[in-house]
């Protein structure tokens, strides 16, 4: 059965695995991405790196993002505008113009006089190292420069009105294209091929170093013998056809690295011959001209089209697509598999593929397939393929398809069979088994506790595996019924389990979700997750190589982890893995669900490669040869600005002092894809380490201190190469006069006087402070001696002229009136106490007893009956408070306390008042306190002076003075008003505050 598998449908398409045009990455720039070049002329790379582009809008240089006008220094000027361009083996860029030649090597700019006026169509270094240049002046003519010597030269009958293109083939040989025909020109005699009037466009080399010519509207010729033989090609989609000459209309050619040819054209695009089929490329793809300008290959082997309208790159991917282009029947792939014929099957929408010795065919209903939609694939072990339709099941046997009963499902999702010859099948409608191709029973997903499908099934040792969509984990299925299940908690990945492997040693490979890949064995599960340096943990499936190494298709990419990593890993699950990330920018589709419904997702052919189905397309990559960049990118350090101002970087650059803003652009000069590049810079004298950027090409720094510094910068390209010797320059910034050394030195003897001064002063302070000191204890002892004077008057001399006339009043009493005199001398007696510890507590300076409230106003009150009981008045005494009463500081209460009794007893004692009226007001700004009395008043003597040998009234003075309150009296006829007024930030305890 396996034989027939070799057995080919009379429908065959030429399909070579080799890229074509749509497989390469494009990247297209025009007017739209900033590309302003006009006609892209010519294109060549300097050593350091950088693309220089000859267009019809003058010379550019591209660094893979920005177009850079370029101009000759020191005010020079090329003749004219751009046309021609070289880079020689010693660097220099030579450039013809439409009126001379020139050349720069990055330090010196030069103009060629010899050739003034002449229209330089193209330029070659020959092996030598001599520059040749075809121009046009007069007529076509040949020119060479050697050491700085021009030597222009003209065959025998001359090169007619042009020279266009140049070429040296394997052997040496100068080749001239010129109107008059194709000259081999050196060494030896010049010998011409004629063209038969037919114009030449560009020369080329064909694989094995022979001349390839273009004519214009005639297609391709190549030397054979003493003629020109057309060079033909077929093309990829039908390749028992050639290639006619006048559909081809070559302008340029570029034979690459690979051996393939680039064919520019005018009108038509781009072609790309490879082993002699042709396919192309135009606008209709995304070309940004099809009118063919230059062709040139860069350093890294990306090929450049400069077009009318724009500049073209195309780049190599490491993972080739293939689709309807590369002879698939249809843009929807559901499933891959790789038979032991060598063969690749790729089941889709509109019919099923097969590729075997680099040919494709495509079956469908006519060699008996069920139906178009193809769905899951599987080859049994006799060899069998079985191909699940949307019309149902057939096998491959001698070249056609025999339909199957597969049972009720009418969709098919995974197929499986063991040793025994059993097929098993996981449909929409339950789990059907064929026993040796027929159909034998189908248990419903019921029978499983579940509602849907299985979404894969694998048979093992006469059980099935199975996952299922809507519940994670995986199952194990034998003798009718599940035996075991392992899910989350017995260590399988989070997430449903997308597909199932089993390896050599019995190990089950599930991957999940979100949780990683699982490996089951012996009853165990492992999983490596992110955790584990997986870059994601969405895996779609998993597969391994030849060489042992795992391959996963994830979320975020393709994914290898080299096998003595996984080795590690099985043996110690707590191993950290390091893989190789092929992500978007490589060509790899990034899905987050699983691409495929139907099985397998992928496979592996017989030469190794793996391919697999990545949702519209077909992915193939080979293990063993995965392109990459191995070019390390040439790293230049662009430009420095400093409080936005550009300084070139040339030298060694100083810089001025107090710069604040510092901005530093570099670059790497790699065109493979310029955003995936990484750098790592350092600024020595101010980084401690190496600073990480992904395509962000400048480093700021702010407030740089004077001194030295060294910038050094690395960068990596796309596939993860290095430069570590990269670019450095050093520069410097001058310090301001203050930041110098001779001003520091003036400063620290600056310090040193201060100091000193300061020493002395601080000492004569000293000094004075201890004067001041000694002069405040002596003032401090008379104060204390003014007080305790003041209050003597104030409490002890008033109580003892209180008990004077209480005595008097036992006097007057006895002898008629005993009993109330006995009573008045207790009193007396009493009074006599309160005095004695009265003027205990004057001595002390300690407050009174009657004072311990926080309220003035009651304070006050008490004061008054007191008062009025000690002085034996009628007289009546009221307190009247305004205002939201505030907390007063417990000194200026007590102070202001003293002198309002001090005026009440002068009222009753002195004025012979009848009526005395308190009045409290408590404002926002200040305390007011009044005492009015309606007594007879005081003589102006006495207000002024004070009454001899009395102490009330200048002791009222020096309380208010002590505590910063101003007193003022005010005496009249119809009596006398004190008034005390202190300032609210040295009376309140706290911020003034109103509750109304």
């Amino acid at each position: 059965m396996a034989a027939a598998l070799t057995n080919m449908p009379s429908q065959l398409l030429a399909m070579e695995l080799p890229l074509q045009i749509a497989q390469y990455a494009h990247t297209s720039w025009t007017i739209r991405e900033g590309a302003s070049l006009g006609l892209v002329f010519a294109m060549a790379q300097t050593p350091d790196g950088y693309l220089w582009i000859a267009g019809s809008y003058g010379l550019f240089r591209f660094d893979g993002l920005r177009f850079v006008p370029w101009r000759p220094p020191d005010g020079q000027s090329l003749t004219s505008g751009p046309y021609s361009l070289l880079v020689s083996r010693d660097g220099t860029l030579w450039i013809g113009t439409f009126y001379g030649l020139a050349s720069w090597n990055g330090r010196e700019f030069v103009r060629y006089p010899q050739l003034l006026g002449s229209f330089v169509t193209s330029l070659l270094e020959t092996r030598d190292g001599t520059i040749w240049l075809g121009a046009i002046a007069e007529s076509g003519r040949l020119c060479s420069v050697r050491a700085g010597l021009v030597e222009c030269f003209q065959a025998e009958g001359g090169f007619g009105a042009r020279v266009w293109s140049l070429a040296e083939d394997g052997d040496g040989n100068l080749w001239v294209g010129s109107d008059s025909g194709v000259w081999r020109w050196s060494p030896g005699h010049p010998q011409r091929f004629a063209t038969s009037g037919m114009r030449v466009g560009d020369l080329s080399t064909t694989v094995d170093g022979q001349v390839l010519v273009s004519l214009w509207g005639s297609g391709l010729r190549q030397i054979s013998g003493d003629r020109l033989a057309p060079y033909r090609f077929r093309p990829a989609a039908s390749p028992d056809q050639w290639v006619a000459d006048g559909s081809v209309k070559s302008n340029k050619l570029l034979r690459d690295r690979d051996g393939g040819l680039w064919i520019g054209t005018e009108g038509l695009g781009l072609i790309h011959v490879k082993d002699g089929l042709a396919d192309t490329f135009s606008r209709v793809q995304g070309l940004s001209g099809n009118i063919a300008c230059s062709l040139f290959e860069d350093h890294e082997g990306n090929i450049w089209f400069g077009s009318d309208k724009g500049i073209d790159r195309f780049r190599k991917l490491p993972v080739t697509t293939l689709s309807t282009q590369q002879g698939l029947p249809n843009e929807v792939t559901k499933s891959v598999l790789a038979t032991t014929d060598g063969s690749v099957w790729v089941a889709t929408d509109g019919g099923l593929a097969r590729w075997k010795d680099g040919r494709s065919s495509v079956f469908k209903e006519r060699e008996g397939l069920p139906d178009s939609h193809v769905q899951s694939l599987y080859q049994d072990a006799e060899g069998r393929l079985w191909v699940s339709t949307a019309g149902g099941l057939a096998y491959f046997a001698d070249g056609r398809f025999v339909a199957v009963d597969a049972g009720p499902s009418s969709e098919i999702y995974s197929i499986t069979g063991d040793a025994a010859g059993n097929l098993w099948l996981s449909g929409n409608k339950g789990l059907a088994h064929l026993d040796r191709g027929r159909f034998a029973g189908n248990v419903p997903w019921s029978a499983f506790g579940r509602r849907q499908q299985a979404q894969v099934i694998i048979a093992d040792r006469g059980g099935l595996w199975l996952s299922f969509w809507e519940h994670p984990g995986v199952s194990y299925f034998k003798d009718g019924k599940v035996q075991a299940t392992y899910t989350a908690a017995e260590g399988v990945g989070e997430g449903y389990v997308s597909s199932l492997r089993i390896d050599a040693e019995g190990a089950l490979w599930a991957t999940t979700g979100g949780g990683g890949l699982t490996r089951i064995k012996e009853g165990r599960a492992t999983t490596l997750t992110v955790a584990n340096g997986l870059p994601c943990g969405t895996v779609h499936w998993s597969a391994l190589d030849d060489r042992g190494s795992l391959w996963m298709y994830a979320a975020c990419g393709l994914v290898r982890v080299a096998r003595d990593d996984l080795t590690a890993w099985i043996a110690d699950p707590r191993h950290r893995v390091s893989p190789t990330l092929w992500g978007g920018a490589d060509g790899v589709p990034l899905l987050i669900a699983a691409p495929a419904f139907h099985n397998p997702p992928w496979a592996k052919g017989s030469d190794g490669k793996l391919w697999f189905v990545s949702g519209a397309d077909v992915q193939v990559i080979n293990p063993d040869h995965m392109s990459s960049n191995p070019v390390p990118p040439p790293v230049q350090i662009e430009s420095l600005v400093a409080d936005h101002q550009s300084y070139a970087v040339a030298g060694r650059l100083e810089l001025p002092p107090l710069v604040r803003d510092i901005a530093i652009e570099f670059a790497a000069l790699t065109f493979a894809d310029p955003r995936s590049t990484r750098f790592r810079y350092q600024l020595e004298g101010h980084d401690t380490d190496w600073q990480e950027a992904v395509d962000r090409r400048q480093a700021s720094y702010t407030n740089l201190p004077p001194g030295h510094y060294r910038f050094r910068v690395k960068a990596a390209n796309n596939s993860g190469v290095w430069n570590d010797e990269g670019a450095q320059f050093e520069f410097s910034i001058r310090p301001a006069f203050y930041q110098t050394l001779w001003f520091r030195v003036a400063g620290v003897a600056l310090l040193v006087g201060l100091g000193w001064l300061a020493f002395h002063v601080r000492l004569r302070m000293r000094i004075r402070r201890l004067h001041r000191e000694f002069e405040a204890t002596l003032e401090g002892r008379v104060a204390e001696r003014t007080r305790i004077a003041r209050d003597l008057h104030d409490t002890l001399l008033q109580h003892f002229h209180g008990l004077l006339l209480q005595l008097q009043a036992v006097f007057n009493l006895q002898p008629d009136r005993p009993r109330e005199a006995r009573q008045v001398l207790a009193n007396a007696i009493d009074r006599a106490a309160e005095a004695i510890a009265e003027g205990r507590a004057t001595v002390q300076g300690l407050r009174s007893a009657a004072l311990e409230t926080n309220d003035l106003g009651d304070d006050l009150r008490r004061l008054a009956d007191e008062i009025v009981k000690e002085v034996g008045s009628m007289a009546s005494a009221s307190v009247v408070v305004h205002g939201d009463p505030q907390e007063v500081h417990p000194h200026m209460r007590e102070e202001i306390s003293r002198i309002a009794a001090e005026a009440l007893r002068n009222a009753l004692r002195h004025a012979d008042a009848q009526g005395v009226e308190l009045e409290i007001r408590y404002e926002p700004r200040q305390l007011r306190v009044l005492v009015r009395d309606d007594g007879k008043g005081m003589s102006p003597e006495v207000l002024r002076s004070g009454k001899q040998g009395h102490f009330g009234l200048s002791g009222m003075r020096e309380r208010a003075e002590i505590v910063g309150a101003r007193l003022v009296v005010r005496s009249g006829e119809d009596g006398t008003e004190v008034e005390i007024t202190a300032p609210a930030s040295r009376t309140y305890a706290k911020p003034f505050r109103s509750v109304t």
